[in-house]
């Protein structure tokens, strides 16, 4: 079995660090920008922004989840291999490009169900599993159930057990 990285949410926080330097931004500056790429949905569902402290506290925290991190690469145009610690960056495939009136998604339940289908076909426990991808069971079966999100990291990690890029369960939805 291929190593498996972390996913580097501080490595994110310096490329929007960066970006938001490059265009004299502040992080309220950044959170609207990434904001208004959903704008025409955002209309649509009159939901809360992201926060600037989402953005900001990164660096801190060191994690980031799941579906924060899209919104993040959306306006990077980078992928989520692109922020996998060790050496050669693993080969990915780009994120769908959305227009305004979409957002980007993990398929969290597809995702489960990729890692039970594999972890059965290994003939492995959760327990071995989490002992592979360094988290816990809980974190693993509770992929199925998530209602919003996951960490990135966990995210990250059973792609990459998968041995398939993000992308495969990432799409373009209307929420």
């Amino acid at each position: 079995m291929a190593r498996i990285y972390d996913f580097d949410a501080r490595a994110l926080y310096r490329a929007l660090d960066d970006k938001r330097a490059a265009h004299n931004l502040t992080w309220t500056g950044v959170a609207r920008e990434i904001w208004l790429l959903s704008s025409v949905l955002n209309d649509q569902r009159s939901d809360h922004p992201i926060s600037p402290a989402t953005i900001s506290s990164m660096e801190r925290r060191g994690s980031i989840s799941c579906q924060h991190a899209l919104f993040m690469l959306r306006w990077l145009d980078r992928t989520p291999e692109s922020f996998l610690t060790g050496t050669a960056p693993r080969e990915a495939t780009a994120l769908v490009i959305v227009g305004p009136d979409r957002r980007l998604r993990w398929a969290l339940k597809l995702l489960h169900a990729a890692v039970n289908a594999k972890r059965q076909e290994d003939k492995l426990t959760w327990a071995e599993l989490a002992d592979l991808l360094r988290c816990s069971p809980n974190q693993l079966t509770g992929l199925r159930t998530a209602k919003f999100a996951t960490g990135m990291n966990l995210a990250m990690k059973t792609t990459q057990w998968l041995d398939r890029p993000a992308a495969d369960f990432v799409y373009a939805s209307k929420w």
